[in-house]
This record gives structure tokens, C-alpha cells and sequence, in this order.
């Protein structure tokens, strides 16, 4: 069942037997082509540094999430991957306490720091790759790099926003 429009496949067609990656890509093609090229480029980066991690994702009323874990308990996770309908935002789910010199990360809760994703090169970056090192090392839980990598599905919500920007009427 889809709703007539390329990429926006009902929430009923994740339903049908679809493997894990193919539900996520359906997910991901929702968003526009730029928002979903970004994350699908961040999460080869993200597989490549995380060796061992689950991938649990949750497709929410604000955004679909791609977490990095050791384990399948969202609280033990260490990263995770936020698409939102302008940009895609890298999480460092413990990363309050991380020392960030540089100044890179958003946010100012208790536990959790972001990186919006602008640009992949951001990855690169020596001090925000100096941050993915002090995060896997002080995660609560570490990664095992022999752990099989598994994507779950956690859940997918009814009801959300709208995964595209409304345009912008002509001036």
C-alpha cells in the first residue's frame, strides 16, 4: 500500500516480510534526497566505527533514530543517528561528559550531546574524531568488536510528522 508518492510508503507496507535493512531504507527514503543521502553515508561511517554494535531503530513522532549499542537496551547505547525532515544529526548518547574543547556539540541536558551533520567531512574532523574515541572508551557498556552486528527494528510509530519540509510558498 503505498500513498502515490515515491519513498512514502505507509507505515502497513513495514509490515509485510521486509528484513530489517529493507525496512530501514524504506524509512529512510521518506525524508528528502539530501537528508537521506547524508545518513545513509553517516551510518557506513558509523558501522565502520563501531565494530560490534547493534543498530536499534526507532522510527518516532520527531524523527527515525539509528542507535549504536552493545547490547539491545536503548540505555546502554553509546551513539545513534537522528534524521529530522532539514538535517541529520549524529547523537553521542552519553556524551555529556565528554570534554569537548573544540566546542562542537549542541545541546544541554544531562546525559546526551549532538552534532547536526551539515556536511560527512565533520566525521573526519580530528576533534570530533577524538570525541567518537573518548566515547567508545568511557561508554558504560563497551562494544565487543567480535559481537555479530544485528539490526533491530524497536519500534515504528503511528503517528508522526511529516519526514519533508513543507515548502516554502513562491514570494
Amino acid at each position: 500500500m503505498t500513498s502515490g508518492l515515491p519513498g512514502r510508503e505507509s507505515v502497513d507496507s513495514l509490515r509485510l516480510p521486509m528484513t530489517p535493512r529493507q525496512q530501514l531504507d524504506v524509512l529512510i527514503d521518506r525524508f528528502t534526497p539530501e537528508v537521506a543521502a547524508i545518513a545513509r553515508r553517516a551510518l557506513v561511517k558509523m558501522r565502520k566505527l563501531t565494530p560490534g554494535s547493534l543498530e536499534l531503530v526507532y522510527d518516532n513522532y520527531n524523527a527515525l533514530a539509528i542507535g549504536f549499542s552493545p547490547t539491545e537496551r536503548a540505555g546502554d547505547g553509546i551513539f545513534s543517528i537522528a534524521l529530522f525532515p532539514p538535517h541529520v544529526s549524529i547523537f553521542f548518547l552519553q556524551g555529556a561528559k565528554l570534554p569537548d574543547p573544540t566546542r562542537r556539540f549542541r545541546g544541554t541536558g544531562n546525559v546526551v550531546r549532538h552534532i547536526v551533520l551539515d556536511d560527512l567531512v565533520v566525521f573526519d574532523a580530528p576533534d570530533v574524531r577524538k570525541l567518537f574515541e573518548l566515547a567508545l572508551a568511557r561508554a558504560k557498556v563497551k562494544l565487543d568488536p567480535k559481537q555479530r552486528r544485528k539490526m533491530i527494528i524497536k519500534s515504528i510509530s503511528a503517528k508522526q510528522r511529516p519526514r519533508r519540509p513543507k515548502a516554502r510558498p513562491p514570494r
